[in-house]
């Protein structure tokens, strides 16, 4: 089998059938079910179940499917490696943020962009658990994340470089002012206040450390509402239904008037954040150069 006929097999298994396959891959029909037929010859198995047009991927078609892939991946980027001796930095660069981080970004690409005009972005937005995903399959090389980094593969398989941690602040509607007045709050003063958390059923890392820090003064947080998204509890601040605790860096993307920021004055209560990749991956020059952008 070669590397063209996996490249066949992939885009058979990945459309479910092979006249829609033949069309992503600009061939007619015939001949890649004939390449087909070949691979199952020569491996003596079936690797798909036919029902009608439609193909469903047998246990053998499924191990062949991982392999196949896994080698693609490695064929493409020793090619990137290659070219990357003469060509230097450009190409495309597919970078992964939680949206809590999303503010750590703009600044950093256009320094970035002002180096290397060559390069261009692809920006995918999640939580952990699908960013992992991404990382895994090989569609995004680098993940911009609060710590410590929730997935479901095990977490040594990740290079990871530790950014300036970023406190975290009370963020409040602009109309409470005259009941908690100035710009700073002390952790027992929020013990009334009614909070929004951030929380999904998978990513609970800020929610915890939150939660936590609460205990360690001596209170359960007053928690009227959870939610996955950031964007809607900073909406639910602004509408007066109550207060939240963030990272200050994510409150940079809802300069909002309606909103209120206050420090925490007494704890060095912070979060920590991180860029990561998968350690047996080659990393572009883009990709290494990016990385510098947050250490200089």
């Amino acid at each position: 089998m070669d590397i063209r006929q996996m490249r066949y097999f992939i885009s058979i298994a990945k459309e479910g059938q092979v006249t829609r396959a033949a069309k992503k891959l600009n061939m007619e029909q015939p001949p890649l079910s004939r390449q087909l037929k070949l691979m199952e010859q020569e491996l003596g198995v079936t690797l798909f179940e036919r029902n009608g047009k439609e193909m469903k991927l047998t246990e053998s078609g499924m191990i062949l499917q991982e392999k196949a892939a896994e080698i693609l991946h490695q064929i493409n980027e020793m090619i990137t490696e290659i070219k990357e001796v003469n060509d230097g930095v450009r190409g495309s660069l597919s970078i992964g943020s939680v949206f809590s981080c999303i503010s750590l970004l703009p600044e950093k690409i256009a320094e970035f962009h002002n180096h290397f005009p060559l390069v261009t972005f692809k920006i995918l937005e999640g939580d952990h658990y699908t960013l992992s995903e991404h990382l895994d399959n090989r569609t995004i090389e680098l993940v911009i994340t609060r710590l410590p980094f929730e997935s479901n593969y095990n977490n040594n398989n990740y290079s990871i470089v530790e950014l300036p941690a970023d406190p975290f602040i009370l963020v409040m509607p602009e109309k409470w002012s005259r009941e908690i007045p100035g710009n700073t709050i002390q952790m027992k003063e929020i013990s009334d206040i009614p909070l929004l958390a951030l929380k999904s059923d998978k990513t609970i890392v800020l929610n915890k450390k939150i939660i936590n820090e609460c205990r360690r003064f001596g209170f359960e947080p007053n928690i009227i509402c959870e939610c996955s998204s950031v964007a809607i509890i900073i909406a639910l601040v602004g509408s007066g239904i109550g207060a939240t605790i963030l990272p200050k860096s994510v409150m940079d993307s809802f300069p909002i008037p309606e909103i209120k920021q206050l420090e925490i004055s007494d704890t060095s209560f912070e979060s920590d954040v991180g860029i990561l990749w998968l350690k047996d991956r080659y990393l572009s020059n883009s990709a290494r150069a990016f990385i510098d952008t947050f250490l200089y």
